[in-house]
């Protein structure tokens, strides 16, 4: 596809007999061409290293060793399936005028893989007649025409050719998909064909490997023995060995037990985690991790009792890390996180709780960013049913649960991950330099891999279907859609940012492909995209010609946040806020947020931090007189929150603790880091002391901390009932930069901020929209919110007529300095 470089040369094959093949590149892409000598008709295919196994068996089979497993409960395994082969062939018809336009059409063998050949005349799985589909096989039909975009922003006529263009692919893609796979529906059931599963025959494990030159199947159950179960590899790179049950009927492998595959690979002998496995540990005092055969007995399965909630109008989300969630310095559970915090978020008037670091990383430290086993949920935490018990409280809670699922790269760990997990650079990967990320220190996947894209769009139904998880929060996607992964570029607002060659049309396809899976098979599942560029048409329904998302991370404001916060008051731009908080794109909704996870990380500050620093550790205590650092700090941190929610977007976020202002950062675990260049990194002596959520904080009303909190849950209360987050009526009637006062309208509410450090405003007269009484609905200076009590909560305000900043009406208030009150129709 477009713009995607492969980076170098593969191993030339042989023609298929009665095809011929011809390799043509254009911006950088390798298409390979097929051509049908009988008909005269030449098709274009766009995918590297596809692979379809056909069923080959292995009967060998070993004993079974009983091995103590974790206190466990249940990981449903799905039942296997038969996998068939049938041709695949590209529908894509291209000119011999577009053939010269894309120019270097030497009659060459295609510099592809075998397993490229094979994608072209393999197919995926039958098509199960008894599954509820989405689409019919075969016969996809864009539900649009991808033109609408033209409408909504009428500017991206410039790049017309590259939007089409990548309209086009989806739904080429799309097609062969369908044709091939039997649609998008079978082909997202990857977990259903590759890694484990059981029938009541036996075991069947399969593993895409193409590099691998022989590969057996070890661990618990047969003494670790590479010889005892040696794996079969059919001519599409899929290794299999078929385990019959014992005579007894049992499984050969015992639910709990440890294992791995084997591989002889270009680059030695290595053991590795299977890619699929569903759940892998770490052993106390071991260093690499092991793949566990999780499938609990019937009686062990965890069942859900709660159905999953309908989609919120407007989603207030709570950002969490199960490790972390403990006051004490350890490591939380699932259990613990079920018990304790979901009855918190709750309360604080959250309606969606995103989970962090759910899929399995070995380095704690990653924060759960650098995934090493993508379908394992994490098991410093709990089993997959501890998960899945957690999931099923917030259902019962009426909370939604999003996912913070990584797609965007990998863990660049060999031992426990998928970084040469077949003995190559390139498996699930790009080559070089453009498959690593130099300040991630991690591999960056090829989206223009079939069986990438297999394993990627199977991920995303496994973490939906198998746990009902309510959505994701893409992670990185800003990194997924430029060559240059956003790194060390600046992004203006320029649409040739956007639309060029520095965009990887291959992830931003498979972007479109995961929305659109997630989209038709759980209509009321919420994507979110984290993305600092500000790429347009990211929210942009698919049919439409966008990209698909339904929010986007609006990551503009807390960087804003920052930038104020280093100023003297007085250099505060009521008009740069204002900006800030509205500047996003029409019909594009947006998720915002004054800080999350990123501020709160060692190296950087949380706002509260940033606006109070020392002073919190020894002044919060309200039997202590505070000091103006303290005032300052509480009454800004109040309202820095409430004018981003006011005016930021369409969707809110909070990471955990912060909502009262939690002190001091996040420090992980960790131990002194050598570098290569002589100079060490000090660590904290493995210490959990600063990676933890100190709630007790936050609950106890002897500390300001706690009319922080209080404040913040009248905040998500008040927008519960308000909805002013999803109303179309915005307006900004004033930004006044001598007397600080921002006053808006949001819904049916009218919103006034004075932001002076000592100015207060008798008689100030505020427009607004609608008349009658207004009363006052939220107060930051409430002594329950830890103010100063200025305002009469039971005043009534009338509202005269005459025009007043451009409103038809207005009222008279009082505005104390550093307050901000919202009012509402009596």
């Amino acid at each position: 596809m477009t713009f995607s470089l492969a980076g170098g040369r593969l191993p030339i094959v042989q023609s298929p007999p009665g095809i011929a093949f011809r390799e043509r590149r254009s911006a950088g892409n390798f298409y390979l061409w097929k051509k049908e000598l009988f008909s005269g008709k030449t098709r274009t295919l766009k995918f590297e290293n596809a692979s379809c196994d056909a069923d080959s068996a292995s009967t060998t089979t070993a004993a079974s060793r009983k091995v103590l497993v974790p206190d466990t409960q249940s990981d449903p395994s799905p039942l296997s399936r038969d996998i068939d082969n049938q041709e695949v062939a590209s529908d894509t018809q291209v000119s011999e005028e577009e053939e010269k336009k894309d120019g270097n059409t030497d009659d060459l063998m295609a510099s592809m893989s075998s397993e490229s050949i094979n994608e072209m005349q393999s197919g995926g799985n039958p098509v199960d007649k008894s599954s509820q589909s989405f689409e019919e096989p075969n016969k996809y039909i864009p539900p649009g025409s991808g033109q609408r975009i033209y409408e909504i922003d009428p500017y991206l006529q410039g790049h017309r050719e590259h939007l089409d263009y990548r309209y086009n692919q989806y739904k080429n893609i799309h097609a062969l998909i369908d044709k091939h796979e039997g649609g998008l529906d079978a082909f997202s059931r990857g977990y259903e064909k590759f890694g484990f599963n059981r029938s009541e025959s036996g075991i069947t494990y399969r593993e895409w490997a193409p590099g691998a030159k022989s590969a057996s199947l070890i661990g618990d159950f047969n003494n670790w023995n590479p010889n005892a179960h040696v794996m079969n590899k059919n001519e599409f790179g899929v290794w299999e060995i078929i385990l019959p049950n014992n005579p007894d009927g049992s499984s050969v492998i015992s639910h709990g037990s440890r294992v791995k595959i084997r591989m002889e690979t270009p680059s030695g002998i290595k053991d590795s985690i299977p890619a699929w496995i569903k759940f892998s540990v770490q052993a106390p005092g071991e260093i690499p991790y092991n793949g566990i055969y999780y499938d609990p007995p019937e009686a062990e399965r965890y069942i859900f009792r709660h159905l999953q909630p309908k989609r919120p109008s407007s989603l207030r989300i709570y950002e969490s890390h199960v490790g972390m969630s403990s006051t004490e310095p350890k490591i939380n559970t699932y259990a613990s996180f079920r018990d304790d915090v979901l009855p918190r978020v709750k309360r604080l008037g959250y309606n969606a709780v995103q989970i962090m670091a759910i899929q399995e990383h070995s380095y704690y430290a990653s924060f759960g960013y650098h995934v090493t086993n993508f379908f394992a949920p994490s098991s410093r935490f709990g089993t997959p049913d501890d998960l899945k018990s957690l999931i099923d409280r917030a259902h019962e809670l009426g909370l939604l649960v999003l996912m913070d699922i990584v797609h965007s790269h990998a863990s660049n760990n060999t031992l426990d991950g998928l970084n040469h997990f077949d003995g190559t650079d390139t498996h699930y990967f790009h080559p070089g330099s453009r498959g690593y990320h130099w300040m991630w220190d991690s591999r960056l996947f090829n989206y223009g891999n079939w069986e990438v894209l297999r394993f990627l769009l199977s991920n995303a139904r496994w973490w939906l279907e198998e746990y009902k998880f309510d959505g994701f929060r893409f992670d990185g996607v800003t990194s997924m859609m430029y060559t240059h992964r956003g790194l060390q570029v600046s992004f203006t607002g320029n649409y040739d940012e956007y639309f060029g060659l520095a965009t990887d049309t291959d992830a931003v396809v498979y972007l479109m492909l995961v929305n659109d899976l997630i989209h038709r098979l759980y209509p009321e599942a919420v994507t979110i995209g984290e993305d600092v560029s500000g790429m347009p048409t990211f929210c942009i329904p698919i049919e439409d010609g966008g990209i698909g998302f339904d929010y986007r991370l609006h990551m503009a404001i807390p960087d804003k946040w920052i930038e104020i916060l280093k100023l003297r008051d007085e250099d505060w731009k009521m008009g740069d806020i204002v900006y800030t908080l509205t500047n996003r794109r029409w019909l594009e909704k947006c998720i915002a947020y004054a800080e999350s996870h990123d501020q709160a990380l060692v190296g950087d500050k949380t706002i509260a931090f940033w606006l109070m620093d020392k002073d919190m550790y020894t002044f919060m205590a309200l039997d202590r007189p505070s000091t103006p650092c303290i005032d300052r700090g509480i009454a800004l941190h109040k309202m820095i929150r409430l004018i981003t929610m006011g005016l930021g977007g369409e969707g809110y976020l909070n990471f955990m603790g912060n909502e009262f202002g939690h002190p001091e950062w996040i420090d992980f675990p960790r131990g002194d880091q050598h570098l290569p260049n002589g100079k060490m990194i000090p660590g904290n002596n493995y210490s959990y002391d600063k990676c933890r959520r100190r709630f007790d904080l936050g609950d106890a009303d002897y500390l300001r901390y706690h009319g922080m909190q209080e404040f913040d849950q009248s905040m998500q209360h008040l927008e519960e009932k308000y909805s002013f987050m999803i109303s179309e009526h915005q307006y900004v009637s004033r930004k006044d930069e001598g007397e600080k006062v921002v006053v808006f309208e949001r819904g049916d509410l009218v919103f006034v901020f004075n932001f002076h450090w000592s100015n207060s405003y008798f008689s100030y007269r505020v427009g607004c929209l609608k008349p009658g009484k207004y009363k006052v609905v939220l107060d930051s200076d409430d002594k329950l919110f830890g103010g100063f009590s200025r305002i009469d909560p039971s005043a009534d305000y009338f509202s005269s007529e005459g025009t007043y900043d451009s409103r038809p009406h207005s009222f008279l208030v009082y505005v104390p300095s550093r307050t901000a009150v919202v009012y509402a129709l009596s």
